[in-house]
Formats: C-alpha cells, structure tokens, sequence
C-alpha cells in the first residue's frame, strides 16, 4: 500500500472499484504527465445514495458529502491509469457541477466536499485550481458530479 492510500485508510475511507462508464467514454485518460478524469458521480456499490436538485431534495450538507464521494471516485480512476496514486505530483484542476434548485446558490460550498478530500488525502498536493458550475439536472438525477486533472510525477 503507497502512502497515498495508506492516508486514505488513516481517514477510514477504502478507494473503492472504478465506476463504469454510463456511455461511450472512459472514465480517465492520460495524456502525456496529466491525467483527466470524467465527470464522476456520486456512486456507491453502483447506485446513487440520493438524488434531486440540491437546494430542494437534497441538502447542501448532503451535497457536500457527495461531493467527497465524486473525489474519491476520481482518485479511483486517475490510479486505474497511473497505476499509483503516490505519482500524483499535484492536483491541477476541480470542475464540480451542482443540479441547483433555482434559487440555490451555495455551489461553491458544495464542491468543498471535493476540494477539502483531496487537500486531506494528498496535503499540498491537493492544492487546485477550480470551477463550481450550478446546472439544471445531471445524469442519473445525481446531485453532484465532479471531473479531476492531476499532472503525474516524471
């Protein structure tokens, strides 16, 4: 186990097995140093725990945890191609999306779910850049789905 994982283990969290693609995509690509992930949804044991607009069904402070579980998920596919999540050099980009109730405005807080996992699992490495989109419905009816970039170590 690299140290990586052996953080996440320190956490109480297990890297869980690489969500299959819902279509006609991979769920991460290396290009070069970087490797890019899909948008990842919040699936646990290949289900949605909750669905719905965050502001209406969904809580911020239930988003928030989705939004870890989205990281922890891309973490799970940036290994499938790097192989070990201890080449992570650093955490380039976060994009998070957030299906809104019209009138919700807490995006960015949501998507601290995913920020914050990846700051304690992988320390200044974890340290991003980052978009917090609101959107109107996400696939499946998730309430939260995020994309990661991370540039590997040579």
């Amino acid at each position: 186990m690299g140290a990586v994982e052996a953080k996440l283990a320190e956490l109480g969290l297990t890297l869980p097995a690489v969500v299959p693609p819902l279509a006609a995509y991979q769920p991460a690509v290396r290009s070069g140093a970087y490797v890019y992930t899909s948008g990842q949804l919040p699936m646990v044991d290949g289900k949605l725990p909750v669905t719905g607009k965050v502001g209406a069904e969904v809580t911020a402070e239930e988003a928030k945890e989705l939004a870890r579980v989205c990281a922890l998920n891309a973490l799970a596919a940036v290994k499938s191609v790097a192989g070990d999540l201890d080449r992570v050099a650093r955490v380039v980009k976060v994009v998070g999306f957030v299906a809104s109730a019209t009138d919700f405005t807490g995006q960015p807080g949501v998507i601290n779910g995913a920020s914050e996992l990846l700051g304690e699992v992988l320390g200044d490495k974890g340290v991003h850049a980052r978009s917090a989109v609101g959107v109107a419905v996400l696939p499946l009816d998730a309430p939260v789905e995020v994309e990661v970039q991370v540039e590997l170590e040579p």
